[in-house]
């Protein structure tokens, strides 16, 4: 039976993969296992983003959380990091988001924070799925007035914008910026932070019904927003995913800034300024090739985790480290936040650009983005991680990156979902490496097959 936790929480299709029992079991598991040796009455936040599954899921979330003691605030439509930041502001003892990110409408998630406002270790994740799958056996229901309440508090964003504006107080009076909202969370608070901040603001997809969100729009989908730059006459555009804790942005001219681009340019500000910890930025094997020779030539020391912004926030918190994130946007600020925020890292870019005076289109050439070639190489499922045990396979990845003479390299990750590897190679020539990854994938599947 596969692991019930993704690298995000619990995902599926809402109603039939993600059921309102399973929702239920989840919060019943969940608030017993982050609550049990609390003396007093725990309580937990929930919020979701703008699906039409959300309401249905956090009720039965809440039944859930409720039946077993605990009390549950619902703080209604609010990005997945303002849930991170309000569980630490309230001192309550867990949060959950009911999400699925960047996926299309259909789908739903849900991903607990502990009362620091970080997310669960794999270890704490594992015993609430333990419970699920032994039917709550030993978990001691409430009765009478032991039984936990729901209190509504929808206007609790509030405190996340003040939050944003009193750790960001920029001027962005000079700025023309176009945001995405993605038709999701980001609505809620963006907008108002950015025009509160001075901005002259042009907002596009924020009028979410439910099942428009992600649709054509937001960080997954960049089109839209890179020709209202243009045609705005824009000084940056910003695109969210549908529950904000991820962002991308688009130059002046209509380019994208991805989330190495913009560590990049961070991370060299916070350098200069003396805010970087050990001057030291961890993103994840994924990241760009470029964006570790760029390291090495502005003296960043650039340290690597496998792909998951879990596994990135862990390592930071092992060693210290403020400042990481992934390709994808996902982008932590230790020192602000405990998990990605897709407004925090809008308004560092912002304040950058601000401080500078540079268009973002200047400040992006600081790294260069080389070209990357993606083959999905179909293997039997109980033989992908081992790839490598195979003689032939080893000896045409050493032979490709002795090739590349260090300006090129092959990453080969096991699909976490289907019987595959994915075969990435990045050079600086995009015919040949498109050549060569579908010339190593072939050779893989001829082999392991």
């Amino acid at each position: 039976m596969s692991r019930m936790f993704g690298t995000d929480g619990v995902r599926g299709v809402a109603g039939t993969e993600l059921t309102t029992l399973l929702a239920m079991q989840l919060g019943q598991a969940g608030a017993y296992v982050l609550t049990k040796e609390k003396a007093h009455q725990p309580t937990i936040i929930v919020g979701c983003d703008t699906r039409i599954s959300g309401g249905m899921l956090a009720n039965a979330l809440m039944a859930g959380i409720c039946s077993v003691g605990a009390n549950a605030i619902y703080a209604g439509v609010v990005p997945t990091p303002a849930i991170a930041y309000l569980t630490r502001k309230h001192k309550v003892d867990a949060g959950v988001v009911i999400s699925a990110s960047h996926n299309p409408m259909e789908f739903n998630g849900i991903k607990f924070f502990n009362g620091e406002g970080y997310k669960l270790s794999d270890q704490l994740e594992d015993e609430i799925e333990a419970l699920i799958q032994n039917n709550m056996k030993d978990v001691p229901i409430a009765t009478g007035s032991s039984v936990g309440k729901v209190e509504y508090r929808l206007d609790i964003k509030e405190e996340y914008i003040s939050f944003m504006k009193k750790k960001m107080p920029l001027d962005l009076s000079g700025l023309k910026i176009v945001v995405d909202c993605a038709e999701g969370a980001s609505h809620a608070t963006s907008v108002k932070t950015l025009r509160d901040l001075g901005a002259n603001l042009v907002a596009i997809h924020t009028r979410p019904d439910g099942t428009n969100i992600n649709a054509n729009c937001g960080s997954t989908h960049m089109e839209e927003l890179r020709a209202r730059v243009v045609y705005e006459k824009a000084d940056i555009g910003i695109a969210f995913d549908g529950d904000a804790d991820r962002m991308l942005a688009v130059d002046e001219l209509g380019n994208v800034a991805d989330g190495d681009q913009v560590m990049a340019i961070i991370g060299n500000h916070m350098k200069q300024n003396g805010t970087l910890k050990n001057n030291t930025v961890v993103v994840t094997v994924m990241s760009n090739l470029g964006f570790s020779l760029m390291g090495e030539r502005e003296g960043l020391h650039i340290e690597k985790t496998k792909v998951g912004d879990r596994y990135v926030l862990e390592h930071m918190l092992e060693h210290g480290y403020n400042l990481g994130g992934e390709q994808s946007g996902h982008i932590i600020f230790l020192d602000d936040n405990t998990t990605g925020d897709g407004l925090l890292s809008a308004l560092h870019l912002l304040e950058v650009m601000v401080q500078t005076g540079q268009k973002l289109s200047e400040l992006s050439k600081i790294m260069e983005v080389l070209p990357q070639a993606l083959v999905n190489a179909k293997v039997p499922n109980h033989k992908k991680e081992h790839y490598m045990e195979y003689a032939e396979i080893a000896e045409a990845v050493r032979a490709l990156e002795e090739k590349f003479h260090g300006e090129g390299r092959v990453l080969i990750r096991p699909s976490g979902t289907e019987p595959m590897v994915r075969v990435m190679i990045e050079g600086k020539d995009q015919h040949a490496i498109e050549n060569d990854a579908r010339e190593l994938a072939d050779l893989i599947t001829n082999i392991m097959l």
